[in-house]
């Protein structure tokens, strides 16, 4: 206090140039930053000290109750303006104490606040000294040793009404840099800070920096923060990369779930060391806009780290649930629609999460959802039937993923059953999607859904002109042939059945696609030939070897053929010439 008043005398005499008030107001603000350092640095034993003056005022005004009695006016004039101007230091005193305690007892968004209340009260506590007007004494040329102490003392009173506004002035300049050094001394670094600060290149360099709101500390705090949290994140993953390969319920999923939680951590570390930036940078003072956007990533990025982690173990768990024969422990299906509707799930709370952070009542939100649902459900319809499409088809189990379907002339295998479409991937490698409430609502032919017996039918041809004898002959060969073919399906052919017998059910073959019919007959006489029909099945429902079934047997029906003497018709046409005479 007194420091300032030296500057006030100085920059109050007479012929003072301008380049000297300007060096005296520097002056003024480096001892204002000196003291506000010294403070901060024993904060503690500066909110604990006793009020000042105390005794001196209680002192002064029995004094002044004494003069009064005896009629010293001036002696009362001189202690009642020394008792002024201790109850404005005092009252400073008191404010620098409230504004200690409210840095810790609040963030740096409610200090602003509080700072600026504080600054209104000391105002309000001063209003009565700062309004009081003593320059009429100051003219009196009495000749009186209590009246020229009395005047020293107006000019000290004024001098620190002068030095109190000042103060005030300050504070408001000094918000952040009081927030700052307060973090600092929380932080235990005070005296590393006013050391470095203290040196002649920072001081020179410092001023340059200010023009960006950085100094050297900044930066040295900003690279600390950096280095560090890129080794602490380097610690804390393998840590957690230990702990989830040791986890035995995690045993399966533990690799993978390493792998897909890298990316998103690797994303929060950064937005963590960004948003420490920022909060360094603007004087440890936490910016709400800027807060609030933080969160809103951080929610996404947990979001999308708790959905990566979740499809992890549904993808691991589709693959362990294989086909035994032909029953199945669950259908994929099922886990992969329900994977979906937990991914929706987490998706609608992702979003209510990021909405309520926003500052959207949320209230307000779903209440209208009552009312709007209708409307909802009229325009998303189609997308409805969709849904309940997909529940029809896994409740009725028409196909499963990796059958080859048909539907009204279009079809391939499964690729995957979504909550809206199923995607087909056709024979020609095109990719189809059909909405499930076309699925659900069509005929379907499913040719996976077979599990012994795929059909050989044809139709053999021989000329009008062959004996019976030998197409007799022919077909019963034919017939012992396929009978005995090792790929054939027959009554003789061994199955084992998964399902249980229900009276319900015609028979189990039809349940479980078991076809074992074998038929050799002369069939018709057509226009150009006899025709014998072949109907049977290949052991195996796969594609190639059934082609490969299908070939051996027409090889062996041309051996059979040509040892009989028959020979394969064609279409063609006899013309007779009835007046031709033999």
């Amino acid at each position: 206090m007194y420091e300032q008043i030296d500057l006030v005398t100085q920059m109050n005499e007479d012929n003072i140039t301008q380049e000297t008030v300007t060096k005296i107001v520097k002056e003024q603000v480096h001892t204002q930053l000196n003291k506000l350092e010294q403070i901060i640095t024993d904060k503690s034993k500066y909110t604990t000290k006793d009020d000042l003056y105390v005794s001196e005022i209680f002192t002064l005004e029995k004094i002044i109750s004494i003069n009064k009695r005896a009629g010293n006016t001036y002696a009362v004039l001189r202690d009642e303006v020394q008792v002024n101007s201790y109850k404005l230091v005092q009252n400073q005193n008191r404010m620098m104490k409230d504004i200690l305690k409210a840095l810790d007892y609040t963030n740096s968004l409610e200090f602003q606040n509080i700072l600026n209340d504080i600054i209104i009260k000391n105002q309000l506590n001063n209003q009565k000294y700062l309004n009081l007007d003593y320059t009429k004494y100051l003219e009196l040329s009495i000749n009186s040793k209590t009246l020229k102490q009395a005047k020293l003392n107006i000019e000290e009173f004024y001098k620190i009404v002068e030095v109190t506004v000042d103060i005030v002035n300050h504070l408001y300049s000094f918000e952040n840099k009081i927030y700052r050094l307060n973090e600092y001394s929380n932080y235990n670094i005070i005296g590393f800070v006013l050391f470095i600060n203290k040196l002649d290149v920072v001081k020179a360099i410092n001023p340059i920096l200010e023009i960006y709101n950085l100094n050297i500390i900044k930066i040295i705090l900003i690279l600390f923060v950096f280095f560090f949290i890129y080794f602490i994140r380097k610690v804390v993953y393998v840590a957690l990369e230990r702990y989830v390969l040791s986890v035995e319920s995690l045993e399966k999923y533990s690799a993978a779930i390493s792998r897909k939680i890298r990316k998103p951590l690797e994303l929060i570390v950064l937005l963590i060391n960004i948003e420490l930036t920022i909060y360094i940078y603007n004087d440890f003072i936490a910016n709400e806009s800027v807060l609030k956007a933080f969160n809103i990533f951080y929610a996404v990025l947990f979001t999308w780290l708790i959905y990566r982690v979740l499809n992890v173990i549904a993808s691991i768990k589709i693959h362990d649930i294989t086909p035994s024969g032909t029953e199945k422990k669950i259908k994929n299906e099922m886990i992969n629609i329900g994977i979906k509707i937990v991914n929706f799930l987490i998706m609608i709370i992702g979003i209510l999460v990021v909405l309520k952070i926003a500052g959207v009542n949320l209230t307000a939100v779903l209440s209208g959802l009552g009312i709007a649902g209708m409307a909802v459900a009229l325009a998303a319809k189609d997308s409805l039937s969709n849904f309940f499409g997909t529940i029809s088809i896994l409740l009725s189990d028409v196909f499963s993923q990796g059958d080859w379907i048909e539907i009204d002339s279009k079809q391939g295998i499964v690729v995957e059953m979504g909550l809206r479409v199923t995607t087909i991937r056709t024979f020609d490698n095109a990719l189809i999607a059909i909405p499930n409430a076309m699925l659900a609502n069509n005929d379907v032919k499913n040719w996976n859904k077979r599990t012994l017996g795929r059909r050989i039918k044809m139709s053999l041809g021989v000329k009008y002109d062959s004996s019976s004898a030998n197409i007799k002959k022919a077909v019963e060969e034919i017939h012992d042939m396929l009978d005995k073919h090792p790929q054939i399906a027959t009554t003789n052919t061994q199955h084992s059945y998964y399902a249980t017998k229900s009276a319900k059910l015609v028979s189990l073959d039809d349940l479980e696609g078991v076809k074992k019919t074998l038929l050799v007959y002369l069939d018709e006489f057509s226009d150009s030939s006899i025709n014998i029909l072949v109907y049977c099945f290949s052991k195996s429902v796969n594609w190639e070897d059934w082609l490969e079934t299908k070939q051996d047997i027409m090889h062996k029906i041309m051996d059979i053929f040509e040892k009989n003497n028959l020979e394969f018709a064609f279409p063609s046409m006899s013309i007779y010439n009835e007046n031709e005479k033999s």
